[in-house]
């Protein structure tokens, strides 16, 4: 059934008109009267419902009933993210959210290239991303996007760990594996960029409780490093 995110109120039994990119996701995916669609709006649950009519500019729905279902991780688990480039920042937004990730914080490092200085295009992205994350949700089935916050300097970002007792990041040349560090305790990931933390980062890093993991012998790129760091908190929660 396709699932649509709709940035409105949801009422059982009510009938309503789709936002503008609902509707034009529902015409992509060329819904007809009568179709059924799953709708959610990020505030828990969701509602299997049905298109009433199809127009040229707008998309009419019936509200079916709300269902209270989640398929989030057992435990909340936050994902530092040093800001890639271009798709490789999109693909690790997509992928943290496919694999359940609660909040996205997009950091910038001393060797990330991406700069975000100007507040207006900060804003800019952190909206992009977030759109990339409810996009997500509706094909992995989530209907709890994650929080993605303003892209910060990693400075200013350990004040958003709390919260979080377990603290991990990666390192090919760290000692124990990441699998032996994983725990159940809400978890606050680090990924840096694409040439890596650098030294002083992972002093710093260390002094605010972040262990260091090497996830096998070789150096990942930062989108894959996100990917197998969250494999391996939901490994460790027991979702594979």
């Amino acid at each position: 059934m396709p699932r649509l995110y709709i940035a409105q109120p949801l009422a059982a039994d009510s009938v309503i008109e789709l936002t503008a990119d609902a509707a034009a996701h529902a015409r992509a995916l060329r819904l007809r009267p009568g179709d059924t669609v799953t709708l959610f709006n990020g505030n828990g649950g969701e509602h299997a419902s049905e298109v009433v009519a199809v127009e040229r500019r707008r998309v009419t729905v019936h509200v079916g009933a709300h269902q209270p279902t989640e398929r989030e991780l057992p435990a909340p688990v936050q994902l530092l993210q040093a800001v890639g480039k271009g798709e490789r920042m999109d693909t690790a937004v997509e992928k943290a959210t496919e694999l359940g990730v609660s909040e996205i914080v997009p950091v910038m490092t001393e060797r990330t290239v991406v700069r975000l200085n100007d507040p207006q295009r900060a804003s800019k992205r952190r909206r992009h991303w977030e759109a990339v994350a409810r996009a997500a949700c509706e094909q992995c089935g989530r209907n709890t996007p994650p929080q993605v916050t303003e892209p910060v300097p990693l400075g200013r970002a350990w004040a958003q760990c709390d919260g979080y007792p377990l603290r991990l990041t990666l390192d090919p040349l760290a000692e124990p594996r990441l699998s032996e560090l994983t725990g159940t305790a809400a978890t606050s990931l680090l990924i840096g960029p694409e040439g890596g933390l650098s030294p002083a980062e992972l002093q710093a890093a260390e002094a605010h409780g972040y262990r260091r993991g090497r996830a096998g012998p070789r150096v990942l790129r930062t989108e894959t490093a996100a990917v197998v760091a969250l494999a391996a908190v939901g490994l460790a929660l027991g979702e594979l």
